[in-house]
């Protein structure tokens, strides 16, 4: 079965994933869009010269917006990373551009008849996951965000240098928003066969410092070359991955949970149908509060949106 993916939006994070995509094989065909003319093409250039040293061939187009409609999986990577360039670094500040694009991809997509899978990385992530889903009209459990994906990831590698082991060998979740409202939900940390919390006594290693150098993990990284693109394209094609192959992998990516009436980060199962298990997660009192919370501030934001384009006339 032939493999097409496409990548909206070619500034630094979607030219890493759609790099990652062609240098290891992921897929078979690869369109590529951006209002760019020139960076994409130059991008689709740079891509086929790079094949010639590569074990694997992709099949590569440029804003042909024909291609959408048999692509399996689209990955919206549209952004502007310079408005992010705040004290807090909220990447709600990249919504009074992306708001704007967003309904734009939206309707090419329904206009060429797209009918696959749509991975946001778009900030924030958790409401233009939701703006993609309502203008799409694509199921649900379709249209995933990457979530805290990224920031899981970030709270495993602190996890694992505070106790002296890979990233990989610590499991556990962020939950929430895609931003400042998210938090970790330490109940579910476990390394070395132990839980987290139990260790980090026995080791004397301060959670709260843990988590706070993974929650400024982004901006610390922005703030040396004011932009990110590897850890957040690398947890966008894991999750393009997980879709194509059928991986029924579970991670922690932004997915619309009932309960809560929003998109937000929480642990499902992913595969070719999208979410297809959705967890329910033995939470703490405390970590409950802090996810009601965090959806409640996604909700509002949301709610505030339809509300300024109603009153423009959008």
């Amino acid at each position: 079965m032939t493999r097409k993916v496409a990548v909206i939006g070619m500034g630094h994070v979607g030219a890493t994933v759609a790099h990652y995509l062609v240098a290891c094989g992921f897929t078979d065909d690869l369109a590529l869009y951006d209002t760019n003319e020139a960076k994409v093409r130059a991008d689709a250039l740079d891509l086929r010269d790079a094949m010639a040293n590569l074990p694997y061939h992709t099949n590569l187009t440029v804003n042909d917006d024909s291609q959408l409609a048999d692509c399996d999986v689209v990955v919206s990577t549209l952004g502007k990373s310079k408005l992010v360039d705040t004290p807090d670094h909220d990447r709600f500040a990249e919504f009074k551009f992306t708001r704007t694009q967003v309904p734009l991809v939206a309707k090419k997509l329904v206009d060429n008849g797209f009918h696959g899978k749509l991975v946001d990385v778009t900030n924030p992530c958790d409401v233009i996951t939701s703006m993609y889903q309502k203008l799409t009209g694509l199921p649900k459990e379709h249209v995933l965000g990457t979530g805290t994906l990224l920031d899981s990831a970030r709270m495993r590698a602190c996890v694992g240098e505070a106790l002296n082991v890979d990233s990989r060998s610590v499991v556990g979740f962020n939950l929430g928003e895609h931003g400042n409202s998210q938090f970790t939900a330490w109940s579910t940390v476990r390394v070395l066969g132990k839980q987290v919390v139990d260790l980090a006594k026995e080791r004397h290693v301060n959670l709260a410092d843990v988590e706070e150098r993974s929650r400024k993990g982004g901006y610390m990284v922005y703030k040396g070359k004011k932009y990110t693109n590897y850890g957040v394209a690398t947890a966008a094609v894991r999750l393009t991955n997980a879709l194509l192959s059928d991986a029924r992998t579970e991670m922690p990516v932004s997915n619309y949970r009932e309960e809560y009436g929003t998109y937000l980060s929480y642990p499902a199962v992913v595969g070719r149908d999208g979410v297809v298990v959705q967890l329910q997660l033995d939470l703490t009192a405390t970590e409950q509060e802090k996810l009601a919370t965090s959806a409640k501030y996604i909700k509002d934001r949301v709610k505030a949106e339809e509300q300024r384009a109603a009153s423009n006339g959008n």
